[in-house]
């Protein structure tokens, strides 16, 4: 069955990992087919909006789409890209897997947890944020719904029973933030008891980070709200080497967008030596999502092989000395074997 999904490069090394990702996935037959659709500073120049309207209707269309890192102008009158879309597609579940990979700098060597984070309301809100007219006064609005948590909260035990996952921690400030934090925390322990079979574990986030940093091998799935999640997903980023091994998940009921979480890094676009490790990563997880777990399982092994038998052939970043093509060319051997 041929699938079609819509592909934006986006920006700086963002051509670079996507073509060597798309050449990874050719490899394995997935029967997909791509629609290259522009976003970020490319769409700006061809079209003077950072996402035009033809890629909507695209993500729309095919429901399913591979975005490279995009890159959001500096300056009043840009809104971050990732947000509007979040947004448009109602991408409410934000998933990004850590797993530890073998010849990578980091202190941990078994890491396998997962992140979901909410990603379309709590603290991040454009409503709502205001500042007085003399400059030294700023609010903020944190909006969290029983609607929103539930969805989440219930997305992530869905998760965890679907993938043989055995706990599924609740991260919270439910004991400052009372109304907020403390609605979550409340439909979580209502969420919870309709999966018995899965460990339930509630944790203030403070002690969840330093959790994470002493003993990040008791966790398995956390779910958590949206600023706690943009932090604590970067947190175990670097538990399992940076963010060059962590890819992202925008899922909503109609549309998902994968994505590697990292920047567009402008300084060494057109070198060649970017990691192309998120973006492939996101890809097994778009694989994972199409019904294609076999094949997304076999990206992750391939990339664990090549990254701890054909060093010469990785990224600098990775400790190696080869280049974005070489890395590919790698993971194509291995496959085609």
């Amino acid at each position: 069955m041929s699938q079609t999904i819509a592909v934006l490069k986006g920006d700086g090394i963002g051509p670079e990992i996507m073509d060597a990702t798309l050449r990874v996935l050719d490899a394995l037959d997935c029967g997909l087919t791509y629609e290259f659709f522009d976003a970020g500073l490319t769409a700006l120049e061809n079209h003077g909006t950072l996402i035009p309207a033809e890629t909507l209707e695209a993500i729309e269309k095919h429901r399913i789409a591979l975005k490279g890192p995009l890159t959001t102008p500096v300056g009043k009158g840009f809104s971050s890209i990732n947000v509007q879309l979040r947004r448009h597609f109602d991408l409410y579940a934000n998933v990004r897997p850590a797993i530890s990979f073998p010849g990578t700098r980091s202190r941990y060597d078994d890491i396998d947890l997962i992140t979901v984070r909410e990603n379309t309301e709590g603290a991040y809100l454009s409503e709502g944020q205001s500042i007085t007219d003399d400059g030294d006064t700023a609010l903020s609005t944190i909006r969290v719904t029983r609607q929103g948590s539930e969805r989440i909260v219930r997305y992530a035990f869905e998760l965890a029973r679907q993938r043989g996952r055995k706990k599924v921690t609740a991260v919270h400030k439910a004991n400052i933030i009372k109304t907020s934090s403390g609605l979550f925390l409340d439909v979580a322990r209502e969420v919870a008891g309709d999966y018995p079979e899965i460990e339930f574990q509630e944790m203030i986030v403070d002690n969840a980070c330093m959790q994470l940093v002493m003993n990040p091998q008791q966790f398995d799935v956390i779910v958590t709200t949206n600023l706690f999640g943009d932090i604590l997903s970067d947190l175990c980023a670097g538990l399992v080497g940076g963010l060059g091994l962590a890819p992202g998940a925008n899922i909503g009921a109609d549309a998902a967008i994968f994505e590697a979480v990292h920047g567009s890094a402008p300084d060494i676009a057109g070198r060649k030596i970017a990691n192309p490790c998120a973006l492939l990563l996101a890809a097994a997880d778009m694989l994972d999502h199409l019904d294609m777990v076999d094949k997304g399982a076999r990206v992750r092994g391939a990339i664990r092989e090549v990254l701890d038998s054909a060093r010469e052939q990785v990224t600098p970043d990775m400790g190696g000395s080869g280049t974005t093509d070489t890395f590919a060319d790698a993971l194509v051997a291995h496959l085609q074997r």
